[in-house]
């Protein structure tokens, strides 16, 4: 086998790891791929392990020492959480950011904005029928005074105090995730959020409370960054870039021209072709589902690699030979992977246009570009979406 055949398997292995990531385990997709390639992971900094979220009282209600949430009901609107508990629905929509007729899903927590005491657990019904049963035949009422209620202290969840988190505006669940170190799904779990992890400004979440409590530091002296060991061959780890656990910048952004529809099945119009080949240049190798996921097209040394369609740049990464891999999210579930490039001119969230440069090819016998087709993230041949 060639040189230049190994690096093609290796680019296309490459290629379907990085999909693999995209795709996940069970949750949506999240670009994001810093250190998940190349041998380099912070996968470990955020998988803590962490407890179970206490359970509520009769009325969804979890009391902590210094504050109270709610744990909504399956078909529950706000208003009807604040009927239950006891407070006005306006106070409570406010201070979650909702309106008093949003729905909410089965699980979701509302932050209570002040104690709601613990529930009476008092059967009225028993409590009136024993009363009946014990009041004397003659006739006659006795009256006795008795003292003003007062509320019962509710019982508070044992176990540490999560803390409570108020989403900034460009705060996601995968940035607040990284921010304290606890996994997503953990985060989704305790707080009730949907399959696509979505959050809203002004949104209470509660941290999970992780099984080993972090070790303390002294609050007068600054921490020293570690040098962390790591057994040879396994890289240096990488420290999270700001913007990983960061808000994103509050901008204005125009609202963008809606890319035009790629079509999921294998197009059937003779007279144009759903893709475009990104390279002008001659197919080395075909397509082979299991052994070859694309083709290799391959042209003169820094030739450009253009979009094969409109689409969303979802994924910049690296093989394991630090080449560049470019993945694009185009319309009804299909993506485009662009390996064994150079000198990339777009970057992770740019929109791009049917023929817009990407990148090059690389230099001497390197100068191919493997290309693949997915739908969903299984390899397609790409030759129906060319024609």
């Amino acid at each position: 086998m060639s040189a230049v055949s190994k690096s093609a398997m290796r680019r296309c292995a490459t290629g379907v790891a990085a999909l693999a990531i995209l795709a996940g385990c069970e949750g949506p997709l999240d670009y994001d791929l810093r250190g998940q390639v190349g041998g380099f992971s912070t996968t470990d900094a955020v998988q803590s392990s962490t407890t179970s979220r206490p359970s509520p009282d009769s009325r969804g209600v979890i009391t902590y020492p210094n504050y109270q949430v709610v744990v909504a009901r399956r078909g529950d609107t706000v208003r009807d959480v604040a009927a239950r508990v006891g407070l006005p629905e306006g106070e409570l929509s406010r201070f979650n950011g909702l309106q008093t007729t949003d729905t909410l899903r089965e699980g979701e927590v509302l932050a209570l904005p002040r104690s709601v005491g613990a529930g009476s657990g008092v059967d009225i019904a028993s409590v009136a029928g024993a009363a009946i049963d014990q009041a004397p035949e003659t006739g006659g009422v006795r009256t006795t005074t008795l003292e003003p209620a007062k509320p019962a202290p509710a019982p508070v969840a044992s176990g540490p105090e999560p803390v409570r988190h108020k989403v900034k505006r460009g705060e996601t669940a995968y940035t607040i995730s990284r921010l304290y170190q606890v996994p997503v799904e953990s985060l989704a779990e305790w707080n009730g959020l949907g399959s696509d992890f979505t959050v809203r400004e002004g949104q209470f979440l509660l941290i999970p409370v992780k099984n080993q409590p972090a070790p303390r530091q002294s609050a007068a002296v600054a921490p020293v960054a570690a040098t962390e060991v790591t057994e040879p061959g396994q890289g240096s780890p990488t420290p999270t870039p700001p913007s990983a656990t960061q808000p994103l910048p509050d901008e204005k952004v125009a609202p963008l021209v809606e890319a035009p529809d790629v079509t999921a099945e294998a197009p059937t119009n003779t007279r144009s072709s759903a893709m475009s080949l990104p390279v002008s240049g001659t197919i080395i190798r075909g397509y082979k589902k299991g052994k070859n996921e694309g083709i290799d097209i391959a042209a003169a040394p820094g030739t450009a690699v253009n979009a094969a369609e409109a689409g969303t740049v979802a994924a910049i990464t690296a093989d394991a030979d630090q080449v560049p891999i470019i993945v694009l999210k185009h319309k009804n579930d299909l993506l485009t992977v662009y390996a064994n490039v150079d000198d990339i001119t777009v970057k992770k969230g740019d929109r791009v246009r049917r023929g817009q440069k990407l990148a090059q090819l690389r230099g001497g016998d390197d100068a191919y570009v493997h290309f693949e087709v997915r739908k969903g993230f299984e390899s397609v041949d790409p030759d129906p979406y060319l024609k």
